[in-house]
């Protein structure tokens, strides 16, 4: 008996590594824009050419790739309906992307719209800028690095501090440059300005020669639920800060207003 488990047990974890590999090729398919060869894929992810193969033929079966002339693949028809659906769940409101269209055409600035959702902020949606902003690796879905960015300070600041204990609590604050707060002291004391000026700045503390800054829109209960943000870089940030903390901040309140009365209303312009 213990021998037929030990076999089941070997199966079970032959599937799920399978199953990994398998989300893997997908994931770098989709990533590769229709230029993704087995050859390439095999090299790039560290499988044998035949299992590459034999992963890429079964996603191609089930609908979730597609074999393009010159023996490249791209996402399928399934891979595009499974992005719809999360992207319905995960995304921001048509509302809420209309306030980003608006701070971003004021601002001609990289915009970001991000959701507290699961205890974590997670980048919705953005739009770049007239001179766009290189950021490594920060995409729609993001979620890490809480502690170095405008958005997630703006949101943790207004949660309950022992919410926040206990999210960072035994976690190391990874430095990602030279100005990323690493002490969780002086991370606190951070927040603690944040919510006192009603908004957060990010100083080159993600991405060196980049600045951010962000502020959080309630909801009905008063509750943080996301933050609007400007990136920009360093040297035109410093001229610009605090015309853009107005706009960031003008965004997140009429997010707020939306959220609290069900009616976008956006400020009138002096004449």
């Amino acid at each position: 008996m213990s021998e037929q488990q030990s076999d089941d047990e070997r199966e079970k974890t032959t599937v799920l590594h399978t199953l990994e590999r398998g989300l893997l090729v997908l994931e770098a398919v989709a990533a590769a824009d229709g230029a993704a060869t087995a050859k390439v894929l095999s090299r790039q992810l560290g499988l044998k050419l035949g299992t590459c193969y034999h992963l890429l033929r079964t996603l191609v079966a089930t609908g979730y790739l597609v074999r393009l002339p010159g023996g490249c693949y791209d996402a399928g028809p399934r891979a595009a309906s499974l992005s719809r659906h999360l992207q319905q769940r995960a995304g921001p409101s048509p509302e809420l992307a209309v306030i980003l269209t608006r701070l971003h055409n004021k601002t001609q600035e990289a915009s970001y719209l991000s959701g507290w959702r699961h205890g974590t902020l997670t980048m919705q949606h953005y739009l770049l800028g007239l001179h766009a902003v290189s950021v490594g690796g920060l995409d729609v879905g993001y979620t890490g690095h809480m502690h170095a960015r405008a958005s997630c300070k703006a949101v943790l600041a207004f949660l309950p501090q022992e919410q926040v204990a206990a999210m960072f609590e035994g976690v190391k604050l990874e430095r990602l440059t030279p100005r990323t707060i690493t002490d969780y002291d002086a991370f606190i004391a951070e927040l603690a300005l944040v919510r006192r000026q009603g908004y957060a700045l990010d100083r080159e503390e993600f991405s060196e020669g980049v600045s951010c800054v962000a502020a959080p829109f309630f909801d009905g209960s008063g509750c943080p639920v996301g933050a609007f943000t400007v990136s920009v870089p360093m040297t035109r940030f410093l001229e610009r800060q605090a015309w853009l903390t107005t706009e960031v901040r003008e965004a997140s309140s009429i997010a707020t207003g939306l959220l609290r009365t069900g009616r976008l209303a956006v400020p009138q312009a002096v004449r």
